[in-house]
């Protein structure tokens, strides 16, 4: 529980082993005692104090640590409920304390990042935004502005002073460095989008390659049906799996054929969306059978794509090798693999890696975007950037330039949730857990 009353509600439920006043217990102290309902204990607990402004919201708060088994927890949250206190909304601890002003807007999305998070990067980033990284990041680019918003600020208050050419190239020499700086951000968000959405993966093939094989392989559990039948994937399957700390998005699809059967064929074309808008396509052939038909139009599928072609089962008698021309019309990427057993799979990792340089990702010294609603805002203020610098070279009044100037400050302020409005605030928390 949060907020002021918070001690007067559990004080009506809650009988410590020794009786104390409130005003004597100190923050960060636990208390042992019991969870009572009308004098009839509900349960044995700790209870954690918290006292403002040092607590998680800046609030007074506790922390009622239970025996696990949802009919306890439930019976205590209902005796909370019934004795003055109500149901937080999701999110609402971190957003109280970004409103109480203990946190920025960064580092409360950050929270939701780390809770989520698929990977360890994943959650190495989380937790540096966490710690105030790229809040850091953004107080030093707008201190860069508003050391330079001082003279301008001068000049429009004085004007009968003529340093507009001093000020105008000051504002140039500032706005050359900001750029340099946000389009470093901008560009880290194409690693971000890795980190956090991993690398969408679409397995395509024809029936009976190896697809579901491939992915159980992948995974180490038997995901995916496996039968001798063909046509047994209906329907997409979406795993991760973690490779270099990055997550890889695996979706296993229905295996492309001219099916006669009105569920596979809508698999089928679901399979042909999914590969179209891949970042990634795995495409498996059998290599003990000649290829077919049906393998000629998933190499036309795939050409032009970042492909990697698997030439399973080659732990049979095989026909296929990765010197066949029509493979290498297609993508250098080819390799020898036998699902079943396992063989191949790391080369197929190593190869994932350096195709999308996941070695490269340096997280102990690169800031990197994650957040769509960050690099949006970044890119922005990119642009009021370019704008800024075209009404100084066109010798507009500086109260003109100002304006564009401040629009910069305005976007870095929406990211850490200066100015930000209340809509985007509770859109933001909505995502969160009621916990959180």
């Amino acid at each position: 529980m949060s907020g002021e009353d918070c001690f007067v509600v559990l004080n009506k439920i809650f009988k410590p082993k020794k009786e104390e006043e409130i005003s004597n217990i100190k923050g960060y102290t636990i208390k042992y005692g019991f969870i009572v309902d009308n004098d009839e204990i509900v349960d044995e607990v700790l209870v954690s104090y918290f006292k403002a402004p040092k607590s998680y919201t800046t609030e007074n708060m506790c922390e009622i640590n239970t025996h696990g088994g949802n009919i306890i927890v439930r019976k205590i949250l209902e005796l909370c409920l019934k004795n003055g206190a109500n149901l937080a909304e999701p999110g609402e601890f971190t957003k109280r304390a970004f409103l109480n002003g203990r946190i920025d807007l960064l580092q409360a999305e950050s929270v939701i990042d780390v809770i989520n998070a698929k990977s360890d990067r994943e959650l190495k980033t989380g937790i540096k935004q966490l710690e105030g990284i790229l809040s850091k990041k953004m107080a030093e680019i707008k201190q860069e502005i508003l050391d330079v918003m001082v003279n301008v600020d001068v000049s429009i208050d004085y004007p009968e002073y003529d340093v507009d050419d001093v000020t105008n190239n000051q504002i140039l020499v500032m706005l050359d460095s900001v750029e340099i700086k946000l389009n470093n951000l901008e560009k880290s968000f194409d690693n971000g989008r890795l980190i956090k959405d991993g690398i969408k993966t679409a397995i395509i093939g024809k029936p009976n390659a190896g697809k579901s094989s491939l992915l159980n392989a992948i995974l180490k559990e038997d995901r995916a049906i496996v039968t001798e039948y063909e046509g047994t994937t209906r329907d997409t399957i979406e795993e991760f799996v973690s490779i270099e700390g990055i997550p890889l998005k695996l979706i296993d699809t229905a295996g492309i054929r001219d099916a006669k059967d009105e569920v596979e064929r809508i698999g089928i074309a679901k399979s042909k969306d999914i590969a179209e808008n891949a970042d990634l396509i795995i495409a498996i052939f059998d290599s003990s059978k000649e290829l077919t038909q049906e393998d000629i139009d998933i190499l036309k599928i795939i050409k032009d794509k970042k492909t990697i072609i698997l030439l399973n089962k080659v732990d049979l008698n095989s026909v296929l090798n990765e010197n066949d021309i029509r493979f290498k019309n297609v993508t250098d990427h080819i390799l020898k693999i036998s699902a079943l057993n396992g063989n191949g799979l790391e080369e197929l990792y190593v190869l994932i890696s350096k195709m999308f340089s996941l070695n490269e990702i340096n997280l102990d010294n690169d800031i990197v975007i994650t957040n769509l609603r960050h690099k949006n805002l970044i890119s922005k203020a990119i642009e009021n950037v370019e704008k800024a610098r075209n009404t100084v070279k066109d010798n507009m009044p500086i109260d003109i330039i100002a304006i564009f100037v401040k629009d910069i400050l305005e976007d870095l302020g929406n990211i850490t949730g200066e100015f930000v409005t209340d809509d985007i605030i509770n859109e933001i928390f909505a995502k969160f857990c009621l916990g959180k």
